[in-house]
């Protein structure tokens, strides 16, 4: 298995020469003090040491080993405190932190690869981090003031990490059945009792506190997600002077046990009256749960990311060692017993694939990052504009790096033929452990349907507007004879987003059932455009550096070229899928299944 390397000169790449990070920032008056070229690349180089020397070498003993659990502790793989600990004293828990309590303030599109680095390294332990950070933003967003300054801080400092606790056994996606419920107490705390089921990092040994974000209602509380309020309850209670008090009755019924992501303790969680204390106000605690959620779910999606790359460079490596057969067009290795399986047609096409399909996914993360920048720190016209692509591309963020994450992931099993089944060669772990973020955070089926029936639907089609018009102002923009080779059959693409779009509004508002059916395959059209989009991009920069040599744009503009030929005609049958309506689905009684 090949050591992790960062790609940190694509991320350098994507960041500075793609998308202008730098102008961005000083367009943004409340990051340019804080954020600038110098610091960032700083940033992403130290946090690539801790990935590559610190957390990806835990990897395989994390997922061999696995959490133990024993009457109510759990205790994380040796050598995760060890390294946490350092993660911690490196400051990186503080990363993307509201600077006003204790946090460093750097934009997503600088934690979004800080995520992902730790994803490549190790998905179980980035878990931990991830979901404090996620934690994190909503109570800065929604807490009040004393909550924000007792425990954010020591969130941020690393001394606490969070969770958040939505499902319940007969709860999953419709969190409108939680029974978990909240009862008000003279002090102002709540009293919390219920059971939460599948909560990621509920228990471990890393930190000296946790702090759960547990949704419950009030006992008069109105049926449905109208009645569901957020409550913040720590696992040991804070004294006056902010020390440790008396644990709470917040404890860790047992742990599951799962395919894949075995160091992450994922925990049934009991709340016996444990004391909690309101986030928000009464029954809206959804709306603030989804500042963390949403988070998450781009986060899950760069998980899908990060497995996808470690899967390239792992198969990468082994087909150019792999000596086997002969190349059809004469022997290439003469000197060798056989030439390398780098010759093959079809490893050719899995390894360009996984290539075309992680480039392109960062680079489209790079992208939504942005957006979710100018939604939070910028003002006016592009404000709005930026919160609404943002809220358009959430589910495919999460939905499409994912299901092109796993399938990147099989891929390099592939290439490896029988020695990606074996254990001794980690492949497989990648296959098991990126499997579960096609689920959880909402299920992409879920995702499918929130971008086609909420996003899309629920506008009337006006954000999907947004979205093609910025495309269209771009090949407009764009007049270069050697970029009609991305142009041309982008502008196909985008027209044909734009009509596919029409036509499943005006089907749908005769039969519902339409936005179930094309949901799916809508999301896919959505994602292999949008990324079309970003692979011209940077073929675009990397056709204007061309002449230096350097043979990392050579590869792009190659790359560029493999998507638009191979890759981008995928939407084309899903297209022709979605048109064929939902009768074939709904025609068929259930006994005939």
């Amino acid at each position: 298995m090949a050591d992790y390397q960062v790609p940190l000169k694509d991320m350098n790449f994507l960041l500075f020469d793609v998308f202008k990070s730098e102008v961005l920032w000083q367009n943004l008056p409340k990051l340019a003090e804080h954020v600038d070229r110098e610091t960032t690349e700083a940033i992403l180089q130290e946090c690539a040491k801790i990935a590559e020397q610190e957390i990806a070498p835990l990897s395989r003993l994390g997922d061999e080993t696995g959490v133990n659990f024993n009457n109510g502790t759990v205790t994380t793989v040796p050598g995760y405190k060890e390294a946490f600990a350092t993660y911690v004293a490196g400051g990186w828990s503080a990363l993307g932190g509201d600077i006003n309590y204790g946090g460093m303030g750097m934009p997503k599109v600088v934690t979004a690869f800080h995520e992902e680095m730790l994803c490549s390294a190790d998905i179980s332990f980035s878990l931990y981090p991830g979901l404090t950070a996620g934690a994190g933003l909503s109570l800065a967003k929604h807490g009040s003031e004393e909550l924000k300054e007792r425990y954010l801080t020591r969130m941020y400092a690393g001394d606490w990490t969070a969770t958040m606790c939505l499902t319940e056994s007969h709860s999953g996606t419709d969190l409108g059945l939680i029974r978990t419920k909240a009862i008000p107490q003279e002090n102002g705390s709540y009293k919390i009792t219920g059971n939460k089921i599948f909560i990621t990092a509920g228990e471990h040994d890393l930190a000296e506190n946790i702090i759960h974000l547990v949704l419950a209602k009030l006992p008069d509380a109105p049926a449905g997600p109208k009645g569901i309020s957020l409550f913040l309850v720590p696992k040991f209670k804070v004294n006056e002077d902010e020390t440790l008090g008396e644990a709470n009755n917040a404890t860790c019924g047992s742990i599951e046990h799962k395919m894949g992501i075995h160091a992450s303790a994922t925990c049934v969680m009991n709340f016996d009256e444990a004391e909690g204390y309101l986030i928000g106000e009464i029954n809206k605690g959804l709306n603030c749960m989804f500042t963390m959620m949403n988070f998450e779910r781009i986060g899950v999606g760069i998980q899908g990311i990060g497995a996808a790359t470690k899967s390239y460079q792992n198969a990468l490596e082994y087909a150019k060692e792999r000596l086997q057969g002969r190349s059809l067009t004469g022997v290439k290795n003469p000197d060798g017993v056989a030439d390398s399986i780098m010759v093959h047609g079809d490893v050719r096409r899995m390894l360009l694939n996984m290539k075309a399909l992680t480039e392109g996914s960062r680079a489209l993360s790079t992208y939504i990052s942005m957006q979710l920048d100018i939604s939070t720190y910028g003002e006016g016209e592009q404000q709005k504009k930026g919160e609404a692509l943002a809220a358009l591309m959430t589910p495919l963020a999460k939905a499409f790096f994912t299901d092109m994450g796993f399938d990147s992931t099989v891929a390099g099993q592939q290439v490896f033929g029988g020695h990606g089944f074996i254990r001794e060669w980690g492949q497989e772990q990648l296959v098991r452990d990126t499997r579960i973020a096609q689920i959880y955070e909402g299920t992409n089926g879920v995702q499918a349907m929130d971008l086609l029936a909420r996003k899309v639907a629920g506008s009337k089609g006006e954000l999907m507007k947004l979205f093609i018009q910025e495309v269209r102002d771009y090949i407009s923009d764009t007049n270069s004879e050697s970029m009609k080779q991305f142009i041309v059959p982008l502008s196909t693409s985008i027209d044909e987003l734009e009509e596919l779009t029409h036509y499943v509004l005006s089907a749908a508002h005769k039969n519902s059932e339409e936005l179930g059916t094309a949901a799916n395959d809508y999301l896919h059209v959505f994602g292999y455009t949008a990324m079309a989009f970003i692979w011209a991009k940077m073929a675009e920069e990397s056709l204007n550096k061309e002449s230096s040599g350097d043979h990392f744009y050579l590869s792009k503009i190659k790359t560029a070229q493999y998507y638009f030929a191979k890759l981008l005609p995928r939407r084309s049958s899903l297209i022709e899928s979605i048109k064929a309506g939902s009768n074939t689905l709904f025609n068929i009684e259930d006994e005939l299944f």
